[in-house]
């Protein structure tokens, strides 16, 4: 199997187009890295995020559920944001390509440290975009419109 590789026009895509994003591993504890990145996706770039963790806390305003599954019909959720371990996130990818029609996923973005080729192949061959081993806030200021991506945003 050959290593995943991040596609820069897939980042474009995903930090440049008005989506939700469902951020697994989003719980009220201000002190997580989850807790800043989704603040941060919410005010910087405008995103709706929607905190999926066992808790199911209420975070920065939005409802939080404790499995993708239990994120309600007729919520279309773009990206599948992964702050768990990388240990765990082949379960969530699992879930994520399970609630892919629903939800309408296109693509998981799995943090900066999290990396799982296997659950990385298994979401491609579902037909899931796939970010691995970076976060947003690293990457917006790399990837910019105009940048010659050329990614097709819709």
């Amino acid at each position: 199997m050959t290593a995943h590789r991040n596609d820069p026009a897939v980042i474009r895509d995903l930090l440049h187009t008005p989506a939700t994003w469902a951020v697994v591993g989003l719980g009220a504890n201000p002190d997580r890295t989850a807790y800043s990145v989704a603040r941060w996706l919410q005010r910087e770039l405008g995103l709706r995020i929607v905190p999926v963790h066992p808790s199911a806390a209420t975070v920065h305003g939005e409802q939080g559920y404790a499995r993708l599954a239990d994120i309600p019909d007729g919520t279309v959720v773009k990206v599948v944001d992964c702050f768990v371990n990388s240990a765990r996130v082949g379960e969530v990818v699992d879930e994520a390509i399970a609630e892919r029609e629903r939800l309408g996923i296109e693509a998981l973005w799995l943090q900066l440290g999290v990396v799982d080729e296997d659950a990385a192949a298994r979401a491609e061959a579902a037909g899931l975009s796939v970010v691995m081993d970076t976060c947003p806030k690293i990457e917006f200021p790399r990837i910019q419109p105009g940048d010659g991506a050329n990614a097709v945003t819709d």
